[in-house]
């Protein structure tokens, strides 16, 4: 008996909704990675910040300097080092030890004076009641001062020292420092400024600053000559010439 086999015509796909949502998208998520610095220019950053905290030293080193060469106490002293006389009004004062010479008034006393972190001070002083004097104060550097330009220009050097002492600016109003005169000379930094504190008399200072070693290490000289403007008159041309006379040997 033969088979029948019954033949269908495939149902055809039901028709899509018709408001069929589109197909969701795919997110995208974007992650953004630090790139790393350079080593060109991390190196560059590290040595801006060395830079900062070397001028930050030496800012500090100067002010610390200048603050004891003109507040340090002193005493009487018999001289060690020999003393020449040059003229009547004046005599050459010689340190062999640490290497300098200095031209003084004949009749002004010699003093020692002490301070905290200072190698030597020397002072010289008119007898009787003043504030009116000389002195040479010599201070250890760290090896990255190598020469007297190591705190910049001459210019450089009084504008900063000045303006770290001067305190002015504040409220109420601190010291009043202004900066008179600069120059570089016989390899020396001269500076020549006023310092006054409210209601005090000016201090007028003439300083001559150099720099040598003894073998060891290098040693800052800062000679530091002061006088009260209201005794301009009497002690100012003496001051200018005993600074302007030092020297290193």
């Amino acid at each position: 008996m033969a088979s029948v086999v019954s033949l269908r015509t495939p149902a055809p796909p039901p028709p899509p909704p018709r408001h069929s949502a589109p197909p969701a998208r795919a997110k995208v998520i974007l992650r953004c990675r630090a790139r790393p610095i350079p080593p060109s220019g991390h190196n560059a950053l590290s040595d801006e910040r060395t830079r900062e905290r070397s001028g930050t030293k030496r800012r500090e080193a100067l002010l610390q300097i200048f603050l004891s060469a003109i507040s340090f106490p002193f005493i009487a002293d018999n001289a060690s080092a020999e003393t020449v006389d040059l003229q009547q009004s004046f005599r050459m004062y010689e340190d062999e030890t640490n290497k300098f010479r200095i031209s003084i008034p004949q009749d002004w006393l010699l003093g020692a004076g002490e301070a905290n972190g200072i190698k030597s001070i020397t002072a010289f002083y008119p007898e009787g009641t003043s504030d009116s004097n000389v002195s040479v104060v010599i201070t250890g550097l760290g090896p990255d001062f190598t020469r007297l330009e190591s705190f910049g220009t001459v210019d450089a050097f009084a504008e900063t020292l000045v303006s770290g002492l001067d305190r002015s600016w504040k409220r109420p109003p601190g010291l009043a420092a202004k900066l008179i005169n600069s120059k570089a000379a016989n390899g020396l930094y001269y500076i020549e400024y006023t310092l006054q504190f409210p209601g005090e008399r000016c201090r007028h200072i003439l300083s001559a600053i150099g720099m040598a070693s003894n073998g060891w290490y290098n040693r800052l000289y800062t000679v530091t000559g002061q006088f009260m403007e209201d005794e301009s008159e009497k002690y100012r041309s003496q001051i200018e010439k005993s600074v302007s006379s030092f020297r290193l040997i």
